[in-house]
């Protein structure tokens, strides 16, 4: 039987040989990757609705979510007092910022530094030998910054009843405190600490909009080790702008003015907002309060004006194209936002159903009332000027091109489920059949298919020649049955300009009602793939309430909504910061945040943003890396190597004698 399996593999084992030459190379590859399959599972750690909060964001991955804080504790238990454990852990999070802004360091005479410096470097080699334990040498080498390597992995691998190295090992201490270098080493180990506490990362959605700054956020992504990312409505309207959709590009600018961010687009990205700043303020000289940014804490009162007129002319122009898709995509059921050709714009009134409504506008400045939907000849060069600001930018389209990379609609990763917002169902529990080109899909098809129309129209972006290609972002951002909105639809229209708050209420997709039920959450499981019984869902989008007792956890556990809470605006309805997730070897944790102040109150105050660590699972028996997927690809390469060896022990591949 392996002779005919050699042969029918035997061009994959040919080029395997090439990687693996010899017996000898081939034995010794199987006895790692076997050895790897015993080690303990790496750190998952689980975020989503960053919402631009970048500081909040970067604190949770310093600390990974009180992962660093955890080891800390296990290292040192009573052995140091709690404020000195709570010290020590702010100085892994912010290891610069620590040494050269604390007060305490630089008030410390110099013998008073230098016992600090060498009572602080043995501890961090404790706290890097716990987190570093489960890796192989080889992982952990990767990990290690190049100037330190050599002495790092000296002292990580120091045993403490050695009494012969008792004295190299403190006078590789000593040594690097006297030729001043315990900064540099400090910062360094910390750096490897942050690194090797979490092995990898899911982002669940929604890095952008209403926080300062989602530039820094995707930054810091691109630069981590290890990551996967499930698109949220909120990077999909950003995602269609950098594609050049005219509708998602008036909605970024309309947002990013209601919250008072304009200089996301401005400074941070450079995006050239002069052509609708300069369209703006020549026709709305007066804008009703409802278009007034929400925070204007750090604006001037110019710019407070500038952000209401440039929100109420996208609005006017984002209302005009939301009703062009409305109405030459029928497939997308979106014919209740055909609303400006319902308005009676004499009287300043909408018949909605079966009731007239008075709208809370003064003057409709940029409307043509005879045709409402038509953008105006100016109007049109405007979007051609900033569809090219956006299409062309540098920097956005590597943020939005990295999304694609990493990113998707959802993610199945070590049996579990991930996503950003729902699986469209009916009301009866049912996957609701969407109709997309003439072909119905429901379910995972159709998330399938979302995605691949998101990639087809990315894709196209620099080639297509009308902006109906693109409008699957914008169905995506607020389409009655897409899976990351999750509602039936955006009343953009009604808040703004309808006083009665009961045409407001965007009512959600009947999944949050059904998914509370664990036999649909296990039926959901099994339609991916997955062990009802075992496996679970992991979802971001919706805050939880706790001021209102909700929990988490739901489903008998099938289900667990990690909505990170860390935009300000939802802090008031939730009553913490949101909530974070960690799988580990031992099983699954779940972090409940407090508001977050600012780094500086972390590293200057010893504040820790974390609040409590509550065990969702804990494991029988330690999950290893065998349980993983990585694991089963291990497997996969072992059976490879042993089919290799094989075809070696009976001539069928030739192989090097050594």
């Amino acid at each position: 039987m392996k002779e005919k399996k050699i042969m029918a593999d035997l061009k994959y084992l040919k080029l395997l040989s090439k990687q693996f030459p010899t017996v000898y190379e081939a034995s010794t590859e199987i006895i790692n990757l076997e050895a790897i399959l015993n080690l303990p599972k790496g750190t998952e750690h689980f975020l989503s609705d960053i919402h631009g909060e970048d500081e909040a964001f970067l604190h949770i991955l310093k600390s990974g979510s009180g992962i660093i804080r955890k080891k800390v504790e296990d290292v040192f238990g009573s052995t140091i007092t709690n404020n000195s454990k709570k010290k020590l852990a702010i100085l892994i999070y912010y290891p610069n910022e620590v040494l050269n802004k604390n007060s305490e360091l630089a008030g410390m005479s110099e013998v008073e530094r230098y016992d600090w410096y060498e009572v602080t470097l043995h501890r961090l080699v404790l706290v890097l030998k716990e987190v570093s334990s489960k890796y192989t040498r080889s992982k952990v080498r990767k990990a290690l910054p190049k100037e330190f390597e050599y002495i790092i992995e000296e002292l990580l691998h120091h045993r403490d009843n050695d009494p012969d190295k008792e004295h190299y090992y403190s006078q590789v201490i000593k040594s690097i405190i006297e030729i001043g270098r315990a900064k540099a080493f400090i910062i360094a180990i910390s750096e490897v600490i942050q690194r090797l506490a979490v092995d990898h990362l899911h982002i669940l959605g929604d890095i952008y909009d209403r926080g300062p700054r989602p530039d820094v956020i995707m930054d810091k992504l691109m630069r981590y080790h290890s990551l996967d990312i499930q698109w949220g409505n909120h990077d999909i309207v950003w995602m269609g702008a950098a594609s050049g959709s005219w509708i998602c590009i008036l909605n970024v600018i309309r947002v990013s003015a209601r919250y008072g961010q304009l200089d996301i687009l401005e400074e941070a990205y450079g995006i050239n907002l002069l052509p609708i700043a300069k369209y703006a303020m020549y026709h709305f000289s007066h804008v009703e309060g409802q278009f007034y940014p929400k925070n204007t804490e750090d604006l001037l009162e110019d710019e407070v004006i500038l952000a209401a007129q440039i929100n109420k002319a996208t609005t006017f122009m984002l209302l005009k194209l939301e009703e062009q898709i409305a109405k030459r995509r029928p497939e997308y059921q979106m014919e209740d936002r055909c609303l400006l050709s319902k308005v009676d714009f004499a009287n300043k009134k909408i018949q909605l159903a079966d009731k007239e409504y008075l709208l809370e506008i003064d003057s409709f400045e940029t409307i043509d009332v005879n045709n409402p939907t038509q953008l105006s000849e100016e109007e049109h060069l405007i979007m051609l000027k900033l569809q090219q600001s956006f299409l062309n930018n540098t920097r956005l389209q590597e943020h939005v091109a990295f999304l694609f990379e990493k990113g998707s609609i959802y993610k199945i990763y070590n049996k579990n489920l991930l996503y950003h917002g729902c699986i469209p169902l009916d009301s009866n529990g049912d996957y609701t059949k969407v109709t997309m080109d003439g072909i119905q899909y429901s379910g995972r098809e159709l998330l399938d298919q979302y995605e691949l129309l998101l990639r087809e129209a990315y894709g196209n972006r620099f080639e297509s020649e009308d902006d109906q290609e693109m409008d699957i972002f914008w169905y995506l951002w607020s389409g009655k049955h897409s899976s990351l909105f999750g509602k039936d639809g955006m009343k953009t229209f009604e808040r703004l300009f309808i006083k009665d708050k009961e045409t407001h209420i965007e009512k959600k997709n009947s999944y949050y009602e059904h998914i509370l039920n664990e036999d649909v959450c296990k039926k959901i499981l099994k339609d991916f793939g997955l062990l009802p019984n075992y496996s679970r869902i992991i979802n971001g989008h919706v805050p939880v309430k706790v001021s209102e007792g909700e929990n988490p956890i739901k489903s008998g556990g099938r289900l667990i909504v990690i909505d990170g809470g860390l935009a300000k605006a939802y802090q008031e309805v939730t009553g913490i910061a949101g909530y974070t997730l960690i799988f580990n070897s031992h099983g699954m944790l779940l972090a409940a945040h407090e508001p977050f102040t600012s780094a500086k109150d972390a590293f200057e105050n010893n504040i820790d943003m974390i609040s409590s660590l509550s065990i969702v699972e804990a494991s029988k028996e330690r999950i290893l890396v065998g349980d993983t997927d990585i694991g089963q690809q291990l497997y996969n390469d072992i059976k490879d190597l042993k089919l290799l060896l094989t075809a070696y022990r009976k001539g069928i591949i030739k192989t090097l004698l050594y």
